[in-house]
């Protein structure tokens, strides 16, 4: 469709490519959900965005759908063309041979392997080159594989629902339901997204959670429960081996061996850590490995102490608290973080471009996290 007079062309654009990105979330991991538009003559006459690891990329994709209208035209991609190889060949051989002239990119490719190679490159054979549009928003969107290429480990999103007065249940335990079915729903899609969510041992014992997406189409999570000394029974739900990708099982390294066997034989993935200095598991030597096997973002969900434990450990990346317009009260009634608690005001972590949302008559505060 032709730009409207009053937005600038590449932010238009940019912006028609990021939406495309939303449509490879949960299925292009390890890899980013790019997206990218190809523009002649101020129309798009090509999009496409990356759907699947292993198959063709975004570039590719706009690039085949415009066929010949690609040569002389401009391609918007929310992520710097990649210019090595990889399971698929390099994405600027693609745009150089199908004669494109200007190529405009959102966010740089922070693969150390890469970073800075696909823009230079392209600029090197004589294509014009913007860089950095709506860069922030395209950053945003790949933040998952941001994280994952930057540190090792993968994107952690730190989910809560609670009471307006904070509280995650009653006094007696009862936690179903807090929310109402708009956020329950809304959790389901979060759980579509990303590559594994995790609990502790606690919420497992329990809530009895399934920990699935129970959406038509859309992919299970990794299921990841830390249980420092494998008191999980063999017949939780979390264990059903029928639900891909499966379970793993968080525990230290001198858990009891008849323990691991059990849940072994019950189907799941037992994993040995170090123990953190409390005995429990090395939460950065969990995510590190979880890192190693591709393991780009995560969705912790529970409970106060998980939550405890990785904020103080540094590694909560966003967070996304469900409040219901409900008070429980009581001073034994779990609370959304545990742990000693901070001692000063000014210690405590802050929330970083907080955004709003209502699910019915529930509030979610989305923001990124700062200490």
């Amino acid at each position: 469709m032709p730009i409207s007079p009053e937005e600038p062309q590449d932010r238009h654009f940019m912006r028609r490519a990021l939406a495309l990105t939303r449509r490879g979330l949960g299925t292009s991991s390890p890899n980013p959900a790019v997206g990218a538009v190809v523009v002649a003559g101020g129309l798009v006459v090509g999009q496409g965005w990356h759907a699947k690891a292993g198959e063709l990329h975004a570039e590719v994709h706009a690039l085949r759908q415009a066929g010949p209208l690609a040569r002389g035209a401009a391609i918007y991609v929310t992520l710097e063309p990649c210019h090595h190889d990889g399971r698929t060949p390099p994405c600027t051989q693609a745009v150089l041979a199908a004669g494109i002239e200007r190529v405009v990119y959102g966010a740089s490719d922070p693969n150390p392997r890469v970073a800075g190679g696909g823009g230079a490159y392209l600029a090197g054979k004589g294509l014009a080159v913007t860089p950095g549009v709506l860069g922030q928003a395209c950053e945003w969107e790949h933040r998952f594989f941001i994280t994952h290429v930057t540190t090792g480990r993968p994107h952690v999103i730190l989910k809560t629902a609670a009471t307006l007065d904070g509280k995650t249940a009653t006094a007696t335990g009862h936690s179903r339901w807090i929310t109402g079915p708009a956020s329950r729903r809304f959790v389901h899609r979060l759980r579509g997204w990303v590559d594994a969510i995790m609990v502790g041992a606690g919420t497992a014992l329990a809530d009895d959670p399934q920990l699935t997406c129970r959406l038509p189409g859309r992919p299970n999570p990794l299921r990841v429960v830390v249980d420092s000394n494998l008191r999980l029974p063999s017949g939780a739900k979390v264990l059903d081996p029928s639900q891909e990708p499966g379970c793993l099982v968080a525990c230290v390294q001198d858990a009891p061996e008849a323990q691991a066997q059990r849940l072994d034989q019950a189907g799941a993935q037992v994993l040995r850590l170090p123990a953190g200095p409390e005995g429990r598991v090395d939460l950065a030597a969990l995510l590190a490995e979880l890192g190693s096997r591709g393991v780009s973002s995560i969705l912790a969900e529970g409970g106060a102490g998980l939550a405890w434990s990785l904020l103080s450990d540094g590694l909560v990346d966003e967070v996304m608290y469900f409040f219901a317009p409900k008070l429980v009260g009581g001073a034994r009634a779990p609370s959304m973080v545990g742990g000693p608690g901070l001692e000063r005001m000014d210690q405590a972590w802050r929330l970083r471009r907080p955004v709003v949302r209502r699910f019915g008559d529930d509030v979610m505060l989305w923001s990124e996290t700062i200490r």
